[in-house]
């Protein structure tokens, strides 16, 4: 009887909150007190109206200023709205209209009750849309990005001058996607805020320090071009200038080819002597080998690290048999060398007098009385033993264009290391081969006497240059009368 007695009082006390049946659908709902979103009542109001109420408070959010924090200390600042921050939950209005007024005469009693001790928060969600941030990030944020910027080093007068590098930055998009959505969506309070983005730092290669260690002459070589033409002259004083003021760290690879390349008159080459398949041929940037070669002497006295090196196919008169290294990009042929010290080099080139001398600098950590010497071995020599004669009837008998033989080598290259004067070592650096060429020549054979054109083409067949000048000067005489 206690038991259905409470009931009954329990029944009633719903019934004069509430009222019955038609009576409480007929009056306009409104949210109960005690109901808030986040931080705001929603006491007294309609669906319609704590909706309004709301999205009216995250219009004004959207018009906070966001700043993030890109490269180099600088800053974007842009609206919540360019975000594109929207409502993700507004079905919580109409969760917060019902209750109460849903279920039975009891379980609206008791969730009205349950106001009254303890009030019932809707928590508002928002949500941004990735793609405006990710366009916010590319349009405006990465053009703070910058690359690193080694240290560089110069040579005027002399001495060295150094100019410092700059550090890289570069904006982690994805990373700074995934800070800024987080910290919105969680920790914002909707005012104004700054957020740092995932920027990544990248230190420059080189720094001023490093380049102060170079103050020491590692190896230094000299050719000479004095009997080269003007076209030639020109060619190896460009392709030295290209290569002056090379600065390698260590570890690093010069490549010749890369560096001279390409061979055109846009990238100041002429038209030159160069070697092709056992003679001389006209040849843009004709002469650049010797470029090459004198630079690879100067590296084997750096004593640095060779990776690739090719001879000529005929020997060269400007450095000994397997001194030399030739570059041809259409054959393929390259000379590179790696920085195998532990310090920045610094290649110098330059041309005077009609002499080119590279030297390399970097920081001396080899003993003092420590000498290097390199020594080119004949290993086996071939003469040539016929000239090549070729017959030119557009010519008239007595022309004679002749072109030098080349004898064909077997040679090594030693490198011999002396420290105190005593020889403490010796070591094959390279075994290389110089093709045999006939000298060769174009003789006149043009003559309206056919007696003389058959004795100049007997002569031609002797295979013999100087047999067949005697014939041409006996051919010429004046006929006697």
């Amino acid at each position: 009887m206690k038991r259905f007695s409470k009931w009954c009082a329990l029944l009633c006390s719903a019934v004069i909150v509430f009222g019955v049946g038609s009576v409480a659908k007929a009056s306009s709902p409104t949210i109960k007190e005690g109901v808030f979103a986040d931080q705001d009542s929603l006491a007294g109001m309609t669906a319609e109206e704590a909706d309004a109420m709301i999205r009216e408070k995250i219009a004004r959010m959207g018009n906070s200023q966001v700043t993030l924090l890109v490269a180099g200390g600088h800053e974007v600042t842009v609206t919540a709205d360019a975000l594109g921050i929207e409502w993700a939950n507004p079905e919580i209005v109409q969760e917060a209209s019902r209750l109460g007024t849903e279920g039975n005469v009891i379980q609206r009693y008791k969730a009205m009750k349950d106001l009254q001790f303890e009030n019932k928060t809707y928590e508002v969600q928002l949500e941004f849309d990735v793609g405006a941030i990710n366009d916010v990030l590319v349009e405006q944020c990465t053009k703070y990005d910058q690359k690193p910027l080694n240290a560089s080093l110069s040579r005027v007068d002399g001495a060295f001058q150094i100019t410092e590098g700059q550090v890289g930055y570069e904006l982690d998009v994805e990373s700074s996607i995934d800070v800024i959505y987080d910290y919105l969506e969680h920790s914002w309070d909707g005012k104004d805020c700054r957020i740092q983005l995932t920027v990544a730092e990248e230190r420059p290669h080189g720094m001023a320090a490093d380049l102060a260690e170079v103050t020491d002459l590692l190896g230094s070589f000299t050719t000479d071009y004095s009997t080269s033409n003007s076209n030639r002259s020109g060619n190896v004083a460009n392709g030295c200038n290209k290569i002056n003021g090379t600065l390698l760290f260590p570890g690093e690879e010069f490549s010749a080819t890369e560096t001279v390349s390409p061979f055109t008159a846009a990238n100041g080459y002429s038209m030159a002597g160069a070697y092709l398949n056992g003679k001389v041929v006209q040849s843009m940037g004709g002469g650049i080998c010797q470029v090459s070669s004198t630079l690879y002497n100067a590296v084997l006295l750096a004593e640095l690290a060779v990776t690739d090196r090719s001879p000529h196919s005929m020997v060269v008169t400007y450095v000994d048999c397997s001194a030399d290294a030739a570059i041809a990009e259409d054959a393929g042929k390259d000379f590179k060398f790696v920085n195998s010290t532990d310090y920045p080099i610094y290649i110098e080139g330059y041309t005077k007098n009609k002499k080119i001398t590279f030297n390399i600098y970097g920081k001396e950590t080899r003993p003092a009385d420590r000498t290097i010497l390199y020594e080119s071995e004949i290993l086996e020599k071939t003469e040539p033993t016929i000239d090549l004669i070729t017959a030119d009837p557009s010519k008239p008998l007595g022309y004679v264009s002749t072109e030098a033989a080349h004898i064909g080598y077997k040679a090594r290259l030693w490198k011999i290391v002396k420290e105190g004067g005593k020889e403490v070592s010796r070591e094959i650096v390279n075994n290389s081969k110089y093709n045999v060429s006939p000298r060769s020549a174009v003789v006149g054979v043009a003559t309206d006497e056919a007696w003389k054109y058959e004795e100049i083409m007997a002569a031609i067949g002797t295979y013999n240059l100087e047999h067949v000048k005697v014939v041409i000067g006996l051919l010429l005489q004046p006929a006697e009368q």
